[in-house]
């Protein structure tokens, strides 16, 4: 008899916190290329210069940041997912259908988003303080100094600086990467050419990283930009007309970083579906 495999809800979230440790140096310099006013540095110059100024260990600054991030973030949008989807699952003919897992991943990514979206401010602006003058640099210790720091100076609605952006791009990216992941996995395996094996949540992995990429790019960069302001932008608005005098490739700025990281992080996430119950 076959090994029945399942996942767990907080699998996700504690394969995201490992996921995060191996894509990290990635997503430090996606935020260094997305704050620059101008595309004066691509991804390896740009790795080069931070490792020139400020040692190999700056590609992990931030660290604890983004481990908080996504055990606030991925663990609420994972809960609300998969257990919703479970359980419109039981006593029904199979998974639940397509618009289904959409609605899902939209309500659990944007929820996930506003929930870690301190965790995301304090992590981008301790990625991006490397890139900064001596006298510019903010210099938290860890995510809890960075956030009691920003709530003590600048107060709770600082915050929750870029919630918005960071909620919606929650919803487009779980979308992505959960309910296609999903949808995918289940078209490679009703064709009948493979069977649920590695190869087969490789190849959903990478089209949902690709979809999740597609759909939340442009979020992303406003997200980065409104979280390392200064108070140089009014709203989102605003950031997204500033934004948008660079060109609209201004929006994709960056944009092989995650897919390459996405891509990585949904073969990460999927392998937790391999585990025996």
């Amino acid at each position: 008899m076959a090994e029945r495999r399942v996942s767990r809800w907080y699998f996700g979230g504690l394969a995201s916190c490992g996921a995060a440790c191996c894509t990290h140096p990635l997503d430090l310099l996606k935020v260094h290329l997305q704050t620059q006013q101008e595309v004066k540095m691509r991804m390896m110059g740009m790795a080069l210069r931070v490792v020139r100024t400020d040692g190999f260990l700056a590609l992990y600054n931030g660290l604890s940041a983004s481990l908080c991030r996504q055990m606030t973030y991925s663990l609420t949008r994972f809960a609300i997912y998969e257990t919703a989807r479970d359980r419109l699952g039981q006593g029904s003919q199979g998974p639940p259908p397509f618009y289904q897992k959409v609605l899902l991943g939209a309500v659990g990514g944007f929820t996930g988003g506003f929930v870690g979206t301190p965790a995301d401010m304090v992590n981008v602006r301790m990625q991006n303080d490397v890139k900064q003058p001596a006298h510019l640099r903010r210099n938290y210790s860890h995510a809890l100094d960075g956030m009691y720091r920003v709530l003590r100076e600048e107060g709770l609605k600082k915050l929750f600086s870029g919630a918005t952006m960071a909620s919606s791009r929650g919803a487009l990216v779980t979308v992505g990467q959960l309910s296609c992941y999903d949808q995918a996995k289940q078209l490679v395996l009703t064709t009948g050419l493979l069977s649920d094996n590695i190869f087969t949540h490789f190849l959903a992995s990478f089209i949902a990283g690709g979809c999740a990429t597609f759909l939340c790019q442009p979020l992303d960069v406003l997200k980065t930009r409104l979280m390392n302001s200064q108070g140089e932008y009014r709203g989102v608005a605003h950031c997204a007309m500033e934004t948008a005098k660079l060109g609209p490739l201004a929006f994709y700025k960056a944009a092989s970083i995650p897919l390459l990281k996405r891509g990585l992080w949904d073969l990460t996430l999927a392998s937790t579906e391999i585990l025996p119950t």
